[in-house]
């Protein structure tokens, strides 16, 4: 059996969610929490992307497994449209962020994705058998649920971080203008 996969993230997510990282954020200059705040922001936009790379792959294998079960006589490529298309999803769950930065390594992502189904091709899925089909399909489903739980958490370091900045600002500790010279240079 092969070793499992590291967390989504890595060892960058697991130090922004250590409860240290936010510890001392009330006592850091504003530059410094300003900083902290846009790394848990990089972070939590690598995650996302993760997560859609998986989300994608699942999404295919569930609906070669149903296609499978129902032998309608379609092929997969023939179902891409509707498997890609977001009306069989529900619901975003997302919190709804605007995105100011790009994914840092996308290959490294996929690499991660990739590595969740050891020996189980899916480029050459529909010949796969039905059991490595349902093995990368619990794989990536157990998958997906770790990467949401740290994504969450890394969504709740960007929000305290947010919240300790508009505090400053609020109770006067921190000058507008001194943002504004700071973005400037």
């Amino acid at each position: 059996m092969s070793p499992k996969p590291a967390p989504a993230g890595g060892a960058a997510v697991d130090a922004l969610l250590e409860p240290a990282f936010l510890e001392d954020a009330v006592t850091r200059p504003m530059a410094e929490v300003r900083a902290l705040r846009r790394e848990a922001e990089q972070e939590e936009v690598n995650l996302s992307y993760t997560r859609r790379l998986l989300q994608g792959r699942l999404d295919i294998v569930r609906r070669e497994m149903q296609r499978r079960a129902e032998d309608d006589g379609r092929s997969l490529v023939d179902l891409l449209p509707e498997i890609l298309a977001e009306k069989g999803r529900g619901p975003a769950h997302g919190l709804g962020r605007h995105q100011t930065v790009q994914p840092a390594n996308p290959d490294e992502y996929e690499s991660w994705v990739n590595s969740l189904t050891p020996g189980v091709d899916l480029s050459s899925i529909t010949g796969l058998t039905d059991a490595k089909l349902e093995r990368a399909a619990k794989a990536l489903a157990q998958a997906e649920t770790g990467l949401s739980e740290r994504r969450r958490g890394v969504q709740q370091v960007m929000d305290a971080l947010a919240a300790e900045l508009g505090r400053r600002y609020r109770d006067g500790e921190a000058d507008v203008a001194a943002l504004l010279a700071d973005e400037g240079r």
